[in-house]
């Protein structure tokens, strides 16, 4: 503990309650840096059973310390895992049961609150959902209004199983500033259910339905827990007469009232790491000289090193579109932290003459368990003090009977695992193979050495110690706005300063100084297929304002926050209803029976039909999304969706095309839309709507198959959710008409070989809300294209539609052959390399599942740094430039395999790659700056995880690699480059040149039959 005199000022206390430690931190932030950075008191000490207890304590240690006055206090800010803890231990005694009312009218049904979560999860949580009358579209028109009375009746069976937290979700609610669905429904539950708690989507998290409801559930179920604590947390205040807000620390660094935290604690998840991150920054900030740039943030506490990269903007770095925790998808702000088992608990093994360290740790108990405090443990503070006279914890004396067996070997091999270690996270977040400055924090930095490979320098400030408790003592106020706007009259720049004005004016509400806000974050995305819709995304971050403090503190501590032991009470009657128990049982036995040997795995054939099973429909998930070449939009609804077909009961047959009759009929279907709606308005029935409307209007027979009209994207399921057994009953074909994702209809293989003056009429689309359109004559496909895209905007820009079938004969001439078979085998590929933990050589092991380099290659690897998107007649048009970097960390002297720069111009799909020449200009007149150009496959996957990343989701210091497909032999034809080449997205002035030559995928069904064949025998 340390102390400065200290001068009559305003002070803000900081304290952070880890599972290990409690810290606390009194600043005084008019001091300079050579007055000690402001800080006139500090204190760690471990994290008492009741938080309260270890604030009460560390807070009136400060006070005794500095000698501080209680009305010189301007603010307590306080960062806990509590919340999240809560959550990642399952502890039913902390989680509540929560109901869920969807206003989503038709759509949302195959997916189905919590259908995404760990079983376990979900049977603690999920106590109800109804799926009621509500929602809008993208352009805010009503899907349906919301009905009272129905849900006065989902009030009805709530309250009867004792829940009393309720979800209320609509389809674009965070849009719905005008009919405000989700706050009338609220205000109908809350009449009808004394005492209950209702949270709105649109307060937790932004656009993303199933994503948005995830999160409002979680944080629903922990609301009652998250009073109680920070009910608790005022008690301190209360005891040592301080009259200033309490404050929470929040994801991205920015502090909520508590009044917030208690009706928001689900924003508070990951505000430990980014405290620590904040807090390193403050410590060496206006001392640095390299200010401004990213840094690392090294976090080593007792159990865990958290690293984590600081923008040069202040905040943390943030994960992709979306997060996960506990096994939930949820699409709020949450930090790119990565973790390791290292930390000053961490157990020391010595195994075979080789040093191993954790990732066990005795956590909290380190001052009974540890050597230097008379334990009988030894750990990583051990040995650390072992390696050093001049570091001095605990009792260095006690070491004594065994630091003979610490010899010196040891612990020279002790320091150059934690080196390696340190060195291996930190590279695999770096955005650049550039050198930059590290910053080591937490109680156990004293760990790390002085020097580390890829640091510029590394940084132990002073009081690193406590840095968690200085990031939450300077967190700042910030506030976010997610828009869709019409551009009709106004220009994106026009918005863009409207927008900007309304997130600076949101901050200043949250309790920001208006002066020292600025938007720290703006993105603008064009929505295809919509005319004039575009969707900003504008963070505003700004100091809290002090000279308002006294109004927070009466208006957001006493009497706001209560104990409510009222409601502590775990409901008794929130269990599902019997036939959700029984698929419950069932989804958990297939989860604990999913966990298969990926060698040894062989897929269900049968007479030469394949059943497809889940393990087959994860990876034909993975493929599908890569083979989309950046476009087709995101195929996990639609995995949900076939999922639950699946655990249902129902089949999914796949049949070879060559194994067709002539005579058969091949119908075809698929959704048509944004793929900004698709996230939002989650299907409903309108794909079937489509299938039943087209057979009773067409008389040309019904169909005996199924296909997918792509196998990009969401729609290459489509073939096999149309066929499954509890849908139309038909096997589905193993190929597609595209081969990829394509923008339009026209461009299929079908209207390549031009057999037909149409191919797509008769043609039905129905929009899942009672609107069905029937074409049954076209003079084009590209006039059935310009048709059906005039209507879809009219249809809620998303549709379900529905092709009259072709013949067997036909099929087989015009199919591009095995594309589902191919999709399993990337798949297989990609789920092999995450489990067998060498996802540095994903992309090649990609191109050996397509055929080899003779057909494919891996084009580049780098990091974006600059994503522009337009929108054209429906179309979202753009490019993504990328930066070659060292994406797979492999320490090559900092000199990556590419280090040029590329373009990739898109038209919602990935058009080329284009190599950018030293000048910065793209050299169009040279054929030798294209690499790859359609209509061979272009896809760019991301370098952690080796999944397909879509255009919508390009954004800046993603780590990626691009791949290219040599294209079908259906495409290279004179008429298929035509139609899907270079001239058919306005590059007339680029020639295609094959980046190699195709190798047809072998099909699973060709594969396998002789294995079960021989099996028979």
């Amino acid at each position: 503990m340390g102390s400065v005199t200290v001068s009559h000022k305003k002070l803000r206390i900081g304290v952070d309650v880890g599972g290990t430690n409690t810290d606390g931190v009194i600043i005084d932030p008019t001091l300079s840096a050579e007055d000690g950075r402001g800080i006139i008191a500090w204190h760690k000490a471990p994290t008492t059973t009741d938080p309260s207890h270890g604030i009460t304590n560390a807070i009136t240690a400060m006070f005794e310390t500095a000698k501080v006055n209680a009305d010189d206090v301007a603010s307590v800010t306080i960062g806990t895992t509590a919340f999240v803890n809560a959550v990642t231990t399952r502890d039913s005694t902390r989680l509540s049961k929560v109901a869920i009312l969807r206003l989503s009218g038709p759509f949302s049904k195959h997916a189905p609150p919590c259908v995404d979560w760990p079983p376990a999860l979900r049977s603690i949580i999920l106590g109800h959902y109804a799926l009621v009358k509500g929602g809008l579209e993208v352009d805010g028109s009503l899907i349906r209004d919301i009905n009272p009375d129905e849900i006065r009746k989902e009030c009805e069976i709530i309250k009867s199983k004792g829940i009393t937290s309720v979800v209320v979700n609509g389809v674009f609610s965070p849009i719905d500033t005008i009919e405000k669905q989700e706050e009338r429904a609220a205000e109908i539950v809350k009449d009808e259910i004394p005492g209950v708690d209702v949270v709105l989507s649109k307060e937790v998290a932004n656009l993303g339905f199933l994503e948005r409801e995830n999160a409002a559930i979680l944080n629903a179920s922990i609301l009652r827990f998250a009073r109680q604590t920070i009910a608790s947390f005022q008690s301190p205040l209360k005891t040592l007469h301080l009259h200033c807000p309490v404050f929470i620390t929040q994801n991205d660094g920015t502090i909520l009232s508590g009044s917030a935290a208690a009706r928001l604690p689900i924003r508070t998840f990951s505000s430990g790491p980014t405290n620590s991150m904040r807090g390193a920054t403050f410590l060496v900030g206006k001392q640095n000289p390299g200010e401004g740039e990213a840094t690392m943030v090294v976090d080593i506490g007792g159990t865990t090193t958290d690293v984590g990269l600081l923008l040069a903007n202040g905040f943390p770095r943030q994960q992709a579109a979306y997060s996960e925790l506990g096994g939930v998808r949820m699409n709020f702000s949450y930090p790119d932290v990565k973790s390791i088992g290292l930390g000053g608990g961490s157990l020391v093994r010595k195994t075979n003459g080789k040093i191993s360290i954790g990732p066990e740790s005795v956590g909290y108990k380190l001052p009974e368990r540890a050597l230097v405090f008379g334990g009988d443990v030894p750990t990583a503070t051990d040995y650390t003090v072992a390696s050093s006279s001049e570091i001095s914890i605990g009792d260095p004396s006690k070491i004594g009977a065994v630091r003979d067996a610490l010899d010196s070997g040891d612990v020279e091999r002790f320091k150059a695992e934690v080196k390696r270690m340190l060195e291996h996270i930190i590279d695999t977040m770096k955005t650049s193979p550039s050198d930059l400055p590290v910053l080591l924090v937490g109680g156990g930095s004293v760990l790390a050495p002085d020097e580390l490979k890829g640091a510029s320098r590394v940084i132990k400030p002073e009081w690193s110690g406590v840095a968690n408790a200085i990031g939450a003592a300077m967190a700042r106020v910030s506030a976010v706005i997610d828009r869709v706007k019409s551009t009709e009259t106004k220009t994106p720049k026009e918005l863009l300063d409207e927008i900007s004005a309304e997130a600076i004016e949101k901050t200043v509400e949250a309790g920001a100084d208006k002066m020292s806000v600025e938007v720290v974050e703006m993105e603008t995305l064009p929505l295809q297929y919509i005319a004039n819709k575009t969707r900003f995304i504008v963070r505003a971050a700004g100091d809290f304002d002090f000279s308002r403090s006294s109004d927070f503190a009466s208006s957001h501590t006493d009497g706001n926050i209560e104990s409510d032991t009222a409601s502590s009470a775990p409901a008794e009657n929130g269990a599902t209803s019997s036939v959700d128990q029984t698929i419950n049982a069932q989804e958990e036995a297939m989860h604990q029976a999913s966990e298969v040997s990926i060698l040894t795995y062989k897929p269900r054939i049968q007479n030469r039909i394949w059943y497809i099973s889940e393990t087959d429909l994860d990876w034909i998930t993975i493929g599908c999304y890569i083979l989309g070449t950046g476009g087709g939009g995101s195929p996990y609804s639609s995995m949900l969706r076939m999922r639950g077909i699946l655990r249902r009961g129902g089949i999914i047959r796949v049949i070879n095309p060559h194994d067709l009759s002539d005579s058969d009929l091949v119908g075809c279907g698929g959704g048509a839309g944004s793929p900004t709606v698709g996230i939002e308005k989650l299907a409903g029935d309108e794909m079937m709507e489509s299938q039943e409307a087209l057979y009773s209007l067409f008389k040309g027979g019904r169909a005996t198959h199924m296909i997918s009209l792509e196998i990009g994207g969401g729609n290459g399921l489509v073939g096999m959710i149309l066929g499954a057994s509890t849908n139309m009953n038909l096997p589905c074909v193993d190929g597609d008409w595209m081969g990829r994702a394509y923008p339009t209809k026209w461009q299929t293989t079908p209207v390549v070989f031009n057999e037909r003056d149409t191919i797509f009429c008769p043609i039905t689309m129905a929009d899942g809300n009672g609107n069905i359109v029937y074409m049954p004559k076209a003079s084009s496909d590209l006039k059935v294209e310009q048709v059906l895209r005039a209507a879809l905007a009219q249809m809620g820009s998303s549709v379900g539609c529905a092709e009259g079938p072709v013949t067997g004969s036909e099929t087989k001439r015009w199919v591009v052959e095995h594309t589902i078979s191919l999709s399993w085998r990337i798949g297989r590929e990609v789920a092999r390399a995450r489990k067998e933990n060498r996802i540095d050589t994903v992309a090649e092991s990609i191109i050996d599942a397509i055929g080899g380099p003779e057909t494919g290659q891996v084009l580049f690897k780098g990091k974006i740094v600059g994503v522009e998107r337009t929108l054209r007649m429906g179309h979202v048009y753009g490019e993504v430039v990328i930066e070659g970097t060292d994406v797979n960390h492999t320490g090559n002297e900092g000199k990556p395999e590419f280090s040029e720069l590329i373009k990739i111009p898109f038209k919602n799909e990935n058009i080329a790659v284009l190599r950018v020449r030293e000048d910065g200009k793209m050299g169009e007149e040279r054929n030798e700056d294209v690499i790859a150009i359609v209509p061979d496959l272009i896809a760019v996957i991301g370098a952690q995880n080796g999944e397909a990343i879509g255009t919508p989701e390009y954004r800046y210091g993603l780590l990626v690699i691009v791949i290219g497909i040599t294209a079908s032999e259906r495409w290279t034809s004179q008429r298929g480059v035509k139609i899907g080449g270079p001239n058919a997205f306005g590059l007339d002035h680029l020639e295609y040149k094959p980046l190699g030559t195709f190798v047809k995928p072998v099909s699973v069904i060709d594969e396998y039959s002789t294995v079960e064949a021989h099996r028979c025998r």
